[in-house]
């Protein structure tokens, strides 16, 4: 057993440093070495909550004894009697002193709250405080369900109204402080969510990452659909984070107020209710192990299942001309009876730990009658003191049951974690060893230069191009050959600094200087304008260039079909491919990058269309590194560059290279 439960902590301490990854940032700048501080501002934030409700409880009770001394003293007499003993003893004072160094703390460490951090802390502060409020509520409302049933029983009419009065006046009062409570709850998870997920796009985007965390092969990567990491993973972990830890303090505070008021009742109850809560508590956590597990899975299941579905949808037209619905729901369907096969399992474990649950609450609900029943049978005690035991009882055992209310939260919570904080690692550590094919070292140069290089697939050995000495000037072209799957592509990566080389040395101009264009070009979410200034800024341009633009390179027709530049739809589907590679070249002149490279960007165009767009690129003196397989092609450029598919290679002037050798 003593392993299990060694186990079983270092989970609870590895997603507690988890947790604290994810969450500090958003309220404290993240170092490895400021976790105290951040503890400490927690204690600091919550000083500040315990005084201000005593100062404003006190500035309350002295308003309306002022106004009115006969009602407060009839209604609210014991309040004011708790709050003399307060003032009168050490605990105002202790009380005070603490809420002085909560907010010297905060003026301390003001520098540590920029960039709008105080805002979260300031709405967590009323969300605490409202807790407060309502708790110190229930606390009161013990009392008076032990007062009003002491007076129905003597049969006492004035203090039986009296007491009903004070107990709606109570629920008046915690309505819409609760209800407040709900609104700041949810604004805080939006306002969470809305920085976690900013933050984790930010570093999605930055430095390539998103391309380095994506490869061609998909089990060489371990971070599965960063999508539903960003969307789904981020709401859920926001939203169960707060939840969790405004639960878990709301259990401490019912706890704190409740247990003096059952031990001064009857402690064989007290002692009995936390021995039993924590004996099932401990089962319970065992038994879930499994649970968690699952949950995680189930996440990555529905992501992969979704995905299949998006895949179909971007893709309808060619699986349209294929045919292929029957593959594709085969494909589908599986991943959809992943899904199922883990969720039964989920079914299965969460039916069996609900039996465990249902079991160990319908079980407390005899403690208070086993326990309490000899001194109500003898007379020790009245029935107004059995039923403020019972609520004081019920309201404990929600606190203490609080991992058994849960469970299934803490499961899903826990996935959420460990996926969200499995992403986040993984992009912090692009530079690391594990990604070193991916993290380019290129110089920036006003020519290409690839001295001495090897061209190889990230994370495999396979060397597709051996020693490639090549230095490419402004205004020099170059076709690159070769028969299929030698390595042409790849070479262009390693020049455009996507794949990094582990011999030689690479030299670049640039960013900005080099445009890269594939055989289907990219078409961005947005307007006709965007999709021709992409990357740049869509203002940049005027209405009647644009037009111009689009004129060049032989798409009048769009211009036909859509005048407005700001028209936005699905690109890729409406236009044909040629259309895309034209639009493409079109996007190529407003960048006017002094090299570009081309992925058989003409390929699915006609050769009088190639020859005009080429032509453009040479009045421009854009200079041009080409992958193809069109003799044609040979008349644009300079030399040739033959990938033969052994990893040699050889470079030819583009007069001398013959027709039949392309």
């Amino acid at each position: 057993m003593a392993p299990t439960i060694s186990n079983i902590q270092k989970d609870l301490f590895s997603q507690l440093r988890k947790l604290r990854k994810l969450t500090q940032p958003y309220f404290l700048p993240y170092t490895e070495s400021n976790g105290w501080l951040f503890i400490l501002m927690l204690l600091a934030m919550l000083f500040c909550v315990a005084g201000t409700v005593l100062f404003l409880l006190t500035g309350l009770m002295s308003l309306l004894s002022s106004s009115s001394q006969d009602l407060t003293n009839q209604y609210l007499g014991g309040v004011q009697d708790s709050l003399q003993k307060i003032w009168d003893g050490k605990l105002g004072f202790s009380i005070t002193g603490l809420f002085c160094l909560g907010v010297a703390c905060f003026i301390t460490f003001r520098a540590q709250f920029r960039q709008k951090r105080w805002v979260p802390w300031l709405i967590l502060g009323c969300i605490i405080l409202m807790l407060l409020s309502v708790n110190g509520i229930n606390a009161g409302i013990t009392f008076l369900v032990r007062d009003i049933t002491n007076a129905l029983i003597a049969k006492d009419k004035s203090a039986s109204y009296r007491n009903l009065w004070i107990l709606g006046i109570c629920f008046i009062t915690a309505l819409p402080i609760r209800s407040l409570q709900f609104y700041l709850t949810e604004k805080l998870q939006l306002l969470w969510r809305e920085w976690l997920s900013k933050s984790l796009i930010n570093d999605y985007l930055k430095d390539q990452t998103y391309y380095i965390l994506n490869p061609n092969e998909e089990q060489d990567t371990d971070v599965d659909n960063p999508d539903q990491r960003i969307t789904e993973d981020t709401k859920d972990f926001t939203n169960q984070a707060l939840d969790l830890s405004l639960n878990i303090f709301d259990s401490i505070l019912t706890f704190s107020l409740n247990i003096l008021i059952l031990l001064s009742i009857s402690k064989e109850l007290t002692i009995a209710l936390i021995i039993y809560a924590g004996v099932i508590t401990f089962l319970l956590v065992f038994a879930s192990k499994k649970l968690f597990r699952l949950n995680y899975d189930q996440l990555r299941y529905e992501a992969d299942f979704r995905y299949g579905l998006v895949h179909i949808r971007n893709n309808s037209e060619s699986i349209a001309f294929y045919s292929g619905e029957e593959q594709e729901s085969k494909e589908v369907q599986r991943r959809l009876g992943t899904v199922v096969k883990n969720f039964n399992l989920l079914i299965i474990w969460s039916a069996m730990i609900r039996v465990l649950q249902r079991s160990g609450i319908y079980g407390s609900v005899f403690i208070p009658y086993i326990i309490l029943a000899v001194p109500i049978l003898t007379g020790q005690m009245d029935f107004g003191q059995f039923t403020q035991a019972r609520v004081n009882y019920q309201l404990l055992e929600g606190s203490l049951f609080f991992i058994i209310y849960k469970i299934d939260t803490l499961a899903r919570f826990s996935a959420s974690i460990g996926r969200l904080e499995g992403f986040q690692t993984n992009m912090s550590e692009i530079d690391n060893e594990q990604y070193k094919d991916f993290v380019a070292e290129v110089k920036d140069s006003e020519s290409i230069v690839l001295n001495k290089v090897n061209v190889k697939t990230p994370f495999k050995d396979n060397i597709l191009i051996k020693n490639l000495d090549l230095t490419i000037e402004a205004k020099q072209n170059l076709l690159v050959t070769g028969p299929s799957g030698c390595g042409k592509t790849s070479l262009l990566r390693v020049i455009s600094g996507l794949w990094s080389s582990q011999k030689g040395r690479v030299s670049s101009p640039k960013r900005g200087e080099l445009l890269f264009i594939p055989q289907k070009p990219y078409m961005t979410l947005g307007s006709l304008r965007e999709q021709l200034c992409y990357p740049l800024d869509k203002n940049r341009f005027s209405d009647d260039h644009l037009r111009a633009v689009l004129e060049e390179v032989k798409l009048p027709s769009l211009l036909e079909r859509y005048p407005d530049l700001d028209v936005k739809q699905d690109w890729p589907r409406l236009l044909s491919l040629g259309e895309q590679q034209r639009l493409a070249f079109g996007r190529l002149l407003l960048n006017s990058p002094k090299f570009v490279v081309l992925d058989e960007a003409t390929s699915a165009l006609d050769v009088k269309t190639e020859k005009h767009l080429y032509q453009l690129l040479k009045k421009r003196d854009l200079s041009c590194i080409s992958v193809g397989h069109r003799p044609t092609l040979i008349d644009y450029h300079d030399s040739v560059l033959e990938i033969i598919g052994d990893g040699s290679w050889r470079l030819i002037p583009a007069a001398t290279y013959e027709l039949s050798q392309s």
